[in-house]
């Protein structure tokens, strides 16, 4: 049976006055809905700069755990995934028309990583990424929705001008910006071992993937690690605010799929 240990953090940092991220988690009630349904979590950074952005995120996350709760047993977790982001978007919407001027512009990513079996699926809007961290190594398992990023893989800019870009914190896709936002997926196979990491930019943008394997792997408990890796961020750059997730895979169910019903491999 899938087997999970997890910790999270969120910090609003020493220069910003209030926290704009959120982040929440789905834990199965039973043995049978841990293979039924599974785990979930994720984060959303309300946008920086925009009125309303913690309300933007809270709304985001609030969503996706509840329609995450209410999803039917076996439901395949990429297209559940993508139908939750993109109502989280609809919300926003809704909640930015209610507020009238007071919520205009209201926006946010968001990062979601549901676990099964041995499978972790991974859907994400925005700059706020999730890394697989195996063999004390760090793997960017979600590609940011940024203008720098987009314009390096249309090749107008060089990786090293990208990195440095003043472009490279805009947002290209979030939730909240239109009515309809397309939505990243994808699927990895994890292990015994594994660390799957969820992270908004305030941590990213400050730790290099490098630095955080090292301190994922270092440290054996959880939730010293995020300790470690939000007060790195604070110390190195401090100018967002930080949110992470660490969830340890301790052990997995082997599956195969036949006509769309898994079976154990043994």
């Amino acid at each position: 049976m899938l087997e999970v240990d997890f910790a999270q953090l969120s910090d609003p940092g020493p220069v910003r006055p209030r926290n704009e991220d959120y982040l929440g988690y789905v834990r199965p009630s039973s043995p049978d809905q841990v293979r039924s349904h599974g785990w979930l979590f994720t984060l959303a950074d309300g946008v920086g700069g925009q009125r309303q952005g913690g309300v933007a995120s809270r709304a985001a996350v609030e969503e996706v755990l509840g329609g995450f709760r209410r999803a039917h047993a076996m439901e395949s977790h990429g297209p559940l995934l993508t139908r939750l982001v993109q109502a989280a978007n609809a919300r926003i919407c809704e909640t930015e028309a209610l507020a009238g001027p007071a919520g205009a512009g209201m926006s946010s990513t968001i990062v979601v990583c549901a676990l099964r079996f041995d499978r972790a699926t991974i859907a994400h809007v925005g700059d706020s990424r999730c890394y697989l961290i195996r063999d004390s190594k760090a793997r960017a398992l979600t590609n940011d929705h940024t203008v720098s990023n987009e314009q390096l893989h249309l090749g107008i800019l060089s990786k090293a001008e990208a990195e440095v870009a003043n472009t490279r914190h805009v947002l290209s896709r979030s939730l909240g910006s239109n009515l309809f936002v397309k939505v990243d997926v994808t699927e990895v196979q994890v292990q015994a071992g594994d660390v799957l990491l969820l992270c908004s930019d305030g941590l990213h943008g400050a730790v290099s993937s490098d630095e955080i394997a090292r301190t994922v792997s270092r440290r054996s408990e959880l939730s010293a690690a995020a300790q470690d890796l939000v007060a790195s961020a604070n110390r190195q750059d401090g100018s967002d605010n930080v949110s992470v997730q660490l969830i340890a895979v301790r052990g997995v169910e082997r599956i195969g799929m036949y006509r769309g019903r898994p079976y154990k491999l043994h």
